[in-house]
Formats: structure tokens, C-alpha cells, sequence
């Protein structure tokens, strides 16, 4: 499954939530550098729909804040 997420990095809380549109918003406390914030959002989404981390990847965007998110199922 695919899935389109903005990714709001340096939040004060994480968190996912779906948009009227289908994508999702997903914020998380570390910030864009190295990699540290699409890790963040790898184990966001897993815990949201309760899959392993390992199950997620990001597919598309990884120095943007709009991305594709890969779940496997």
C-alpha cells in the first residue's frame, strides 16, 4: 500500500493525522537532517496502523516534506 503524507518535522508532540483528501499529516519531534526525521516518521506510521517498522519505507521524497510512504502488508 502506498500512501501520500506531509511530514511537519520538530513538532512538540507525534502523531498521524488522515486529510480530507486521503494523504496524511504526520508530525514528529526530530528534525530534517540526516535522515533522522524520515526514520521518525517510518516508526510513526508503523505504530499508527500497527505494522513493523521494517514494513515501511519511504518510497518518494526523502529531502521533502511531502512524500510516498510504502506499507507492506
Amino acid at each position: 500500500m502506498k500512501i501520500q503524507i506531509k511530514v511537519h518535522a520538530r513538532s512538540k508532540r507525534e502523531g498521524v493525522v488522515p486529510q480530507p483528501d486521503g494523504s496524511y499529516k504526520v508530525d514528529v519531534k526530530a528534525p530534517p537532517v540526516e535522515g533522522k526525521a524520515n526514520e521518525a516518521v517510518c516508526e510513526v506510521i508503523a505504530e499508527y496502523f500497527k505494522k513493523p517498522k521494517s514494513a515501511v519505507r519511504v518510497a518518494m521524497g526523502s529531502t521533502n516534506n511531502r512524500k510516498v510512504v510504502e506499507i507492506d502488508d
